[in-house]
């Protein structure tokens, strides 16, 4: 092996490498041109030895990738004796990793001359490559000295330029992918992230049609017109429509469309090759003439409605593009007939959920035990666990009706109810006890008229009305956030005020459209501008993009059916107006999005999601809008409440998703309420119940004087949602409410699991809780069996006993305590809400 090593290492070869490397630099700069101008010669002039030579590169590629990377993850394990059995192995991964390096590099730059790709990328991707592999040969350099001289002292720098290596065939190697595949192609994966590309077919059936030579119907043509016009809406008007004309092209009118841009027609009907636009769309992701040029691709439907569309001979119906490319949901309310009692299923929800699986072909899946229930409601409903005595009592409770009974028995704990609930609305309506605005009076806190409001359980017209026609308590949500400093038009007041009343009361989103008209919904501009000139004292200027227009709206609604606004009133006259309109029963989207939220609060997922996005099809409109047209008259919220919970509906096991963009699928099949996990205060609140409270009174920044909860000595302690934001609940999903925050995310993530094993306050909260359980109870086996019932609410199982019991001993130490805690709040079974 020795010998080996000598000859891989020998002087003669380290010269080559060096050579190697400058060869490959002088490549690139002779490719790239020396004043970073494009080459002189083509693909097609290359020398058919030098292409061939390029495609190699993908092969060769992976390489230098896999051993510079497995070398410097061996080199980790020898960081305490160099001279490990390791060694050796890592010496050949440096070695071959690098004269793979150089080949790749070579096979890139001559790749680099067959091909169309983004010049920006790709130019990247090659200094990234020429980096490693140079890096490479620096790092073997040092090796062979340190292997062959005995010095020592390079061993640091060796280990440094090694580690810069693996990072740098990493980084080549993204950039790699993302000239093959495109930019978005991990994030296009990703529901969070706007590259998202949902898996899905449009509404128009291409599968019928796909070998079909026969002439489409009128009603087939519109309806795959409209379909067309929405790819164009959603991924061409930012750049070819009304707000912005690229290439003198616009594709948001027929005539232009067909009239083509500053090079001439970019469709030519009944002939998609010939066409530029599918020429343009189908182009890789890297280059530079790719449409759309930024953001995501077309997805492989959409290409193929494209083509299909244009070898039908681009049908577009004459007249008017008045017909809206993007859904809009029916404004008026709606009371379809109630399904017939079937059985036991009297409760409406299950008239209407029964019919539902009927239609689907779904059998009723089995409600949960007594167990599982009590847990469930008591969490959401009051946000609190049911403690050992009352499981026993409900599972011990003999009257068929005690399941509604015990839900009206938690929403008449008034306190209880509304410190849950103010969580909830203290999200939505971006309410919080400290954070920008409040110290200089730019921002107004509704704390004590929100939580009187939900506590005596006030009508929901009513708490509408005085959001958004406010009294001086109750000001805060629509006077929003009076940023220091300069702002951007978007920003103002007015226009927050505009953005978060259409966003919490009518599940629309009209951030896009303060800024520019909307690329993801028909709303304009001007409608933004005249919805927020209902908050102003004085006609707003219309700005695009921040600048001026010159242009200026009356005060309107954004339904006109919705009744009119006075353009010269006063501001609280304009409010007065707004709140009255709002409220009236034509107003079934008011409705609608509160229910749609309730039942997505109790359910895990709404009828309609994203709760935000009203105009998407709900998985059964019947329920929505039968639920929405009886909430209206009495508009009482605990009434709503008891609807869902009493249900067969809300009893059904629950469901999870191992993808979680399922859960917001528009091909989403209910089966089940959706398992979801304890909330930053519900765990907050059960650990100090359980264990010991979280956080010390001076972090309470409001208090009702109620006492409600208590800890293990019997002493009350405030509950989570009174307490100021802090890193704990932060890193448990509460958001920091200076925008709109209506949903929270429900999936574990890396900040969680660092706070609840390295943070300083769980830890702490766990410890002292050890100690206060070890001096109340003497033995282990009774700290293992209170543990179990007080956080789990059942007995310990003779498995768990023992391992339990092997932990503690018999004479329980603070830290064996500490840990079996620590391993039950943990417990999938403590902190999701089966």
């Amino acid at each position: 092996m020795k010998n080996t090593i000598e000859k891989i290492f020998s002087w003669k070869k380290i010269v080559f490498v060096v050579i190697t490397i400058m060869v490959i630099w002088l490549l690139q700069l002779l490719y790239s041109g020396f004043d970073g101008s494009s080459p002189a010669t083509s693909a097609s002039e290359t020398f058919w030895l030098w292409r061939f030579l390029g495609r190699l590169h993908p092969l060769a590629v992976h390489f230098p990738v896999g051993l510079l990377f497995f070398a410097a993850i061996l080199e980790l394990f020898t960081l305490k004796k160099f001279d490990s059995a390791l060694r050796p192995g890592i010496n050949l991964l440096v070695a071959a990793g690098v004269i793979s390096a150089i080949f790749s590099a070579v096979f890139g730059l001559l790749l680099s001359r067959d091909g169309d790709y983004g010049e920006d990328l790709l130019s990247i991707h090659q200094w990234a490559g020429i980096s490693t592999a140079g890096l490479g040969a620096i790092a073997w350099v040092l090796l062979n000295r340190i292997l062959k001289k005995n010095q020592l002292c390079l061993i640091k720098s060796y280990r440094s330029i090694l580690f810069f290596s693996a990072l740098g065939v990493s980084l080549a190697g993204h950039f790699g992918a993302s000239l093959a595949h495109g930019k978005d192609y991990l994030s296009s994966t990703l529901p969070w992230s706007d590259d998202y590309t949902a898996s899905g077919s449009s509404n128009f059936e291409l599968t019928s049609f796909k070998n079909d030579t026969t002439k489409l119907t009128i009603k087939q043509e519109a309806e795959l017109n409209v379909q067309v016009r929405a790819i164009f809406a959603h991924n061409c008007y930012k750049c070819h429509s009304a707000e912005k004309v690229k290439g003198e092209l616009r594709l948001d009118r027929k005539n232009m469309v067909f009239k083509g841009g500053e090079n001439g027609p970019v469709i030519i009907p009944g002939n998609s090759l010939e066409s530029e636009i599918f020429r343009r769309i189908t182009l890789p992701s890297s280059h530079k003439d790719r449409m759309p040029s930024k953001g995501k691709k077309l997805s492989e439907n959409e290409i193929a409605l494209m083509k299909f569309w244009i070898d039908k001979g681009a049908p577009w119906p004459d007249g008017p593009d008045k017909q809206n490319v993007f859904k809009l949901a029916a404004m008026p309310p709606r009371n379809p007939t109630l399904p017939p009692v079937s059985g036991n299923m009297t409760n409406p929800v299950d008239r209407w959920t029964n019919q539902y699986f009927t239609k689907s072909k779904t059998t009723w899946p089995k409600l949960v035990d007594d167990r599982t229930y009590i847990r469930r409601i008591f969490l959401d409903i009051i946000g609190l666990l049911p403690s050992p005595q009352e499981i026993e009592a409900f599972t011990k409770d003999k009257r068929p009706d005690k399941r509604s009974l015990w839900i009206r028995l938690l929403l008449n704990r008034e306190d209880d109810y509304a410190m849950h609930w103010l969580t909830f609305w203290n999200d939505a309506l971006r309410n919080d006890y400290t954070g920008t605005g409040y110290i200089t009076k730019g921002r107004y806190d509704i704390t004590n008229w929100l939580y009187k409001s939900i506590k005596a359980n006030k009508p929901y017209k009513q708490f509408v009305k005085e959001l958004v026609s406010p009294s001086e308590e109750s000001k805060g949500f629509v006077e929003g956030i009076k940023w220091r400093g300069v702002v951007n038009a978007s920003q103002r007041t007015e226009m927050q005020a505009a953005q978060n009343v259409s966003q919490v009361f009518l599940g629309l989103n009209l951030k896009c459209a303060s800024c520019h008209n909307s690329f993801i919904s028909d709303w304009k501009l001007d409608d933004a501008y005249a919805f927020a000139n209902i908050f102003a004292d004085s006609t707003l200027e219309i700005n695009r993009c921040d600048k001026p227009t010159g242009k200026f709206t009356d005060a309107r609604m954004l339904w006109k059916e919705l009744g009119v606004i006075d353009n010269k009133a006063t501001v609280s006259v304009k409010r007065a107006q707004l709140a009255e309109n709002m409220i009236r029963p034509e107003n079934g989207r008011l409705y609608r999005t509160l229910v749609n939220r309730i039942w997505a609060q109790l359910m895990g997922r709404g009828l309609i999601e994203p709760v935000d996005i009203m105009d998407n099809e709900p998985w059964s409109q019947d329920l929505l809008d039968w639920m929405a047209f009886n909430f209206q008259n009495k508009s009482d919220i605990k009434e709503l409440i008891y609807l869902i919970t009493s249900s067969n509906t809300y009893q059904l096991s629950s469901v999870g998703f191992k993808d979680p963009s399922n859960i917001v699928s528009q091909d989403y099949k209910f089966t089940g309420i959706l398992r979801k996990r304890m909330t930053a205060e519900q765990f907050s609140d059960a650990v100090g119940t359980v264990i010991n409270p979280l956080f010390p009174d001076s972090l309470v920044k409001y208090n009702p004087s109620v006492n409600t909860v208590y800890d293990l000595s019997g002493k009350p302690f405030a509950r989570a949602s009174m307490v100021v934001n802090n890193t704990f609940l932060t890193a448990l999903g509460r958001p920091n409410r200076e925008t709109v925050s209506t949903s929270r995310e429900s999936q574990a993530n890396l900040l969680q699991a660092l706070e609840l094993t390295n943070g300083e306050r769980f830890n702490s909260m766990i410890r002292i809780g050890a100690q206060n359980w070890k001096q109340k109870y003497k033995t282990s086996d009774i700290i293992i069996k209170e543990i179990y019932k007080r956080a789990l609410g059942r007995e310990v199982q003779p498995g768990e006993f023992k391992v339990a019991k092997k932990l503690l001993g018999d004479k329980p130490a603070t830290d064996s305590i500490q840990d079996l805690f620590w391993a039950i709040l943990l417990l999938p079974e403590f902190q999701i809400i089966y």
